[in-house]
């Protein structure tokens, strides 16, 4: 049963972690669009967002979640465990938060907002609400991902 979590894990941060890059690429290059075309730019990368990097930060937390059970109820109480475990549980679960609490309503804010027009500010506004707290949870998912490489 562990190796079916531990492959379900590996599916849900390769999701969280390769839909984020995607995301980032699309902000990046988008930086030289007209300002009319940034909708459908942002449109695009809320779907990248419920598709593959919140289910796949969800996935990566929960199999997470369920392998420290099973290493638990393996090893008995907390043996076994090392600062690099605590490590990736940690920044997996922070990220994973921001990802779901800001990432994901923020993203789906800007899909419905009209670049142009009176909301153009708010709009400028959840731009860069979007921008640091994908940069952030990008950055804890890498730090969670080198604190499991660390474990081999």
């Amino acid at each position: 049963m562990i190796r079916l979590w531990v492959f379900l894990h590996i599916i849900g941060f390769t999701l969280w972690i390769g839909g984020g890059l995607a995301a980032m690429v699309a902000g990046i290059v988008s930086k030289g669009e007209d300002r009319a075309r940034l909708g459908a730019v942002v449109r695009v990368q809320a779907a990248m967002h419920r598709i593959l990097v919140a289910p796949g930060a969800l996935l990566a937390v929960l199999s997470g979640l369920m392998l420290t059970f099973a290493v638990t109820s393996l090893h008995g109480g907390a043996a076994g465990f090392s600062i690099w475990l605590v490590l990736m549980q940690g920044a997996g679960i922070v990220g994973a938060l921001i990802v779901l609490m800001v990432g994901l309503p923020t993203a789906s804010k800007l899909a419905r907002i009209d670049p142009e027009g009176p909301n153009a500010a708010y709009f400028d506004e959840l731009r860069t609400r979007q921008r640091v707290s994908g940069s952030l949870a990008g950055i804890l998912a890498l730090v969670a991902l080198v604190g499991g490489a660390m474990l081999a």
